[in-house]
Formats: C-alpha cells, sequence, structure tokens
C-alpha cells in the first residue's frame, strides 16, 4: 500500500480529464461480498491509519506551501479531507465498480484466512509504526543494507512488488495526485499569473524521477518491514494468490479505487491550500 499522496492510474490525459471527479453514470453496487472482502481486509482499520497520514501530510503542505498560516483552520480542514468514512465509501463504491464480473470468493477466503489476518495486521501495523519519529528512516536503512546482501526474504518482497506492479502504479498515482493538486491550486488562483496546461503538465512530469526514486525507496522499505514476521513460505503463498487472475483483478481495483480516493482528496486540498496561500480569510 502507498502513502496517501501517491496511489495509481495513469497520467496519459488531460488536466480536464484527470479533474473529472463525477461517479460513472453506472456505478456497480456495493454487494455483500465486496463488502466482505473489505472487511476480510480491514479497510476501515486501513483508512484509520491513512487519516493519521493525512494529517502529517498537511503538516508537509503548510510548511512548504504558506508557513505558519494554516493553524487550526487549515488542520481542521485537512482532517476533514481526510475523514475516514467519506474515504470508505468512495473507496467503496469505485472498487465494486472495478470487481463487478470478478468471482471475489477465493480472495476473500485467502483474507480470512489465518494467513490473510495476519498479512493485512502486518501491513497497517507498519503503516502506524511508520508514523513514529524516526521509524521510516530506520526502516529505509534496513532495506538499504540488507539489499547489499543476499537477503532471501528482500527477493521476496521484490518479487511480491513485481507481480502487483507496485512501483509503476504508485508513480503513476503519485503523478496524478499532484496533477490533481495543480488543477485545485489554479481554480483557487493560487499563483499570481495563471499557468497554463501545458506548463501545469510539464512541471508535473518534471518530477517523475525523484517520485520514482522515492516510491522504490518506501515500497521497499516499508514492505521488507510489513512481512518480516512471515516465513518465506507465507509469503510465497501470498504471491502465488496475488498471481491468480482474481489476485491481478483484486490488484486493478484497488489502484483504480484508491486513486478515485486521492486524486479527489488532492483536488480538495490544493483549492483550499490556495486561500491560505493568497492569504484569503477562511
Amino acid at each position: 500500500m502507498p502513502r496517501p499522496q501517491a496511489l495509481a492510474a495513469s497520467l496519459a490525459v488531460t488536466l480536464a480529464a484527470t479533474l473529472a471527479l463525477a461517479p460513472h453514470a453506472a456505478r456497480a453496487e456495493v454487494t455483500p461480498e465486496v463488502e466482505a472482502l473489505m472487511q476480510a481486509m480491514d479497510m476501515d482499520g486501513l483508512f484509520e491509519v491513512m487519516h493519521l497520514e493525512g494529517q502529517d501530510y498537511g503538516v508537509m503542505l503548510e510548511e512548504q506551501l504558506f508557513p505558519g498560516r494554516g493553524g487550526s483552520a487549515w488542520a481542521a480542514i485537512v482532517s476533514q479531507t481526510y475523514d475516514p468514512t467519506g474515504m470508505y465509501a468512495r473507496f467503496a463504491t469505485r472498487f465494486a465498480d472495478e470487481l463487478d464480473g470478478v468471482d471475489v470468493t477465493p480472495i476473500t477466503a485467502f483474507f480470512a484466512s489465518d494467513l490473510g489476518q495476519r498479512v493485512v495486521t502486518y501491513e497497517i501495523s507498519a503503516r502506524q509504526a511508520l508514523l513514529e519519529e524516526g521509524i521510516e528512516e530506520a526502516a529505509i536503512e534496513t532495506w538499504r543494507e540488507r539489499a547489499e546482501t543476499d537477503d532471501p526474504k528482500l527477493a521476496l518482497v521484490e518479487e511480491f512488488i513485481e507481480v502487483n506492479d507496485l512501483v509503476e502504479s504508485n508513480v503513476m498515482g503519485a503523478l496524478n495526485a499532484n496533477l490533481a493538486f495543480y488543477g485545485g491550486l489554479l481554480d483557487g488562483n493560487a499563483f499570481p499569473r495563471q499557468m497554463s496546461e501545458e506548463q501545469v503538465l510539464a512541471d508535473v512530469w518534471g518530477q517523475e524521477d525523484e517520485i520514482r526514486d522515492d516510491t522504490v525507496e518506501w515500497v521497499h522499505s516499508y514492505l521488507l518491514m510489513a512481512y518480516q514476521p512471515l516465513s518465506d513460505a507465507d509469503l510465497e503463498t501470498y504471491i502465488a494468490m496475488a498471481r491468480t487472475d482474481e489476485g491481478r483483478a483484486l490488484n486493478r481495483a484497488l489502484f483504480a479505487a484508491f486513486d478515485d480516493v486521492f486524486t479527489d482528496i488532492s483536488a480538495t486540498l490544493g483549492l483550499a491550500a490556495s486561500r491560505f496561500i493568497a492569504g484569503q480569510d477562511i
């Protein structure tokens, strides 16, 4: 799972298309089967952690864009924007849409199993731990050190990342999120001189290499930390599930649904940030 500002989709769209956040004309119903899958994956718990991650991200945005001018008003906007209930509802709608016609029984069975529940617990616990001061830096250092060795666990983590295309999907998602954030800034007239669509796209694409380096670092260190308690056999079983047709469908659905959530969030935060940048009363 990526951090809140870096999720999936494709940037092969225009600015206008990326910011078209209206729901599809015909959305699939969130069936009991899809709801059971989401419960097995503890999406409620994940969105609670993402709410906390979002608050950290909001602090970073204030420091970079309008230091010392956000205060409690900005904190309240960020907290509301990353509301777990709202994120869950938007996620569920797109998730169900993407899984329409997919038999989710085998993937629900996996996540409801003892191994699946341990995977979910370790993934969410690792994200919680990364919120603590110094833990992310330590995790990155551990990954770098073990990358210099023939570490079998790291090799399996790298296989998992490759099977699920986690680096490229996260890079594209981060670019999409940044594009949406720019759109919010433009809508709020944050810049003294309005940027053209071409300038926005060029600026966002110019961040690609840095985002990819950061994504490689974060995904590897996070998953190495999360899956350390799993045996190699456990992780091989998880990878085998991810390779199935249902597992691949799940991965596509997860990234598409998270992209809906965080593209929307990014546009909302961009618009809100524009008011603080411009010094408007909130």
